[in-house]
């Protein structure tokens, strides 16, 4: 029991500071494009209680994994303030900005994945613990007295959830990062762009109760695609 609790506790730990590179990421961007708001609000720091927000970084996590038996969680920091004024590059900064995140998290996922394929372990058992790495249960026999084990299994949940983030993100739908990639490439009149960013998030709703079979496909294809890497 002490051992899936300390995996639980991982897994957590794991989305959260997951989230806050994705934010700082976009920060970080954005004072190499000439805008300094983020590093002004203090917000270019690892310290997550500058990030913390009440529902997305606790409430809505903490529900999903109690409606899931502590076997899935999603959340999010509070977004990074800037100004897209203050851009140097006035029509690609702010896909530049808003592509740091995803590619912040993409690069993450690839050294994890990296890491894993040196770690010594028989194919059968690293397939296992892919197949089985929030099966709290059953993982923790699987991965129990083996340090490389162990390691595999934290370094698949840093993969898991850094592509989760990376290519759910770049859904071009406000308010996610893809959206101002894709208003960058096709660019739309103002009143519009004002219209999808405030009904954005109703939008993306929509989206993902209705199209949750393909996003769901995508994501395994991605993942499938990183974790495929380990082996």
């Amino acid at each position: 029991m002490l051992n899936e609790i300390v995996l639980i506790a991982f897994y957590i730990a794991i989305l959260l500071y997951s989230v806050i590179i994705h934010e700082v990421a976009h920060g970080v961007a954005a004072l190499a494009l000439g805008d300094p708001t983020a590093k002004y609000a203090g917000r270019l720091t690892a310290n997550p209680v500058r990030h913390i927000d009440p529902w997305m970084t606790i409430g809505l996590p903490v529900m999903m994994l109690l409606l899931t038996n502590f076997k899935f969680a999603f959340g999010g920091a509070k977004p990074v303030p800037y100004n897209p004024y203050n851009l140097k590059n006035q029509k690609w900064g702010p896909a530049l900005v808003g592509a740091a995140g995803p590619g912040s998290n993409i690069a993450i996922a690839i050294i994890a994945a990296i890491l894993a394929k040196f770690i010594t372990l028989p194919m059968a058992i690293k397939a296992d613990i892919i197949y089985n790495f929030n099966d709290w249960g059953k993982i923790s026999e699987v991965i129990s007295g083996s340090m490389s084990a162990i390691f595999f299994e934290l370094l698949v949940i840093i993969i898991f959830w850094n592509v989760f983030l990376a290519f759910f993100n770049l859904i071009p739908i406000p308010p996610l990062d893809g959206s101002k990639l894709f208003f960058s490439i096709f660019p739309i009149r103002t009143e519009m762009l004002i219209m999808l960013e405030q009904f954005g998030f109703v939008i993306l709703l929509f989206f993902i109760i209705f199209f949750s079979g393909p996003l769901g496909i995508f994501l395994n294809f991605m993942l499938n695609l990183f974790l495929g890497i380990t082996l």
